[in-house]
């Protein structure tokens, strides 16, 4: 599925809709370069989900945990793994197999550990479309 939104707050909306729609379990990997809109987009699912706390990129750390809602959100930024075999230091497997849903920037670093059943989401700008414009799209 490819959606286009044309502002920050058409991008929120979409990742909120899939906040809404999350069941315990799920597994959203996220890609984008700097600046395409991830962590608005990361807003939105929480807002989706009822968390109600700022939400923001977890650059210098691996993991953040958002519990307020109706489901637990593991933000989870690997752009700093070297090796995948450092997610078993923090316990991966609990969060990916938990209660709550995940949403992991930069995956590709950790392909081999995610698990097949999971929403592979890309957002991209194309700026000869405007500076908020943003395609999205989701395989999974």
């Amino acid at each position: 599925m490819i959606i286009e939104t044309y502002s920050p707050e058409e991008t929120f909306e979409v990742g909120k809709k899939i906040g809404e729609k999350a069941v315990p379990g799920g597994i959203y990997t996220l890609n984008g370069d700097l600046g395409t809109g991830k962590t608005v987009f990361t807003q939105g699912v929480a807002a989706g989900l009822g968390i109600r706390e700022p939400v923001n990129s977890p650059t210098f750390t691996i993991v953040q945990e958002y519990r307020d809602g109706r489901l637990p959100l593991y933000h989870f930024d690997v752009y700093r793994i070297e090796e995948p075999e450092e997610m078993e230091e923090i316990g991966y497997d609990d969060y990916f197999f938990g209660e709550g849903i995940c949403l992991i920037e930069w995956a590709d670093r950790i392909r081999e550990l995610i698990p097949r059943d999971h929403v592979d989401i890309t957002i991209q700008k194309d700026l000869s479309r405007g500076m908020d414009y943003r395609r999205i799209e989701m395989i999974g």
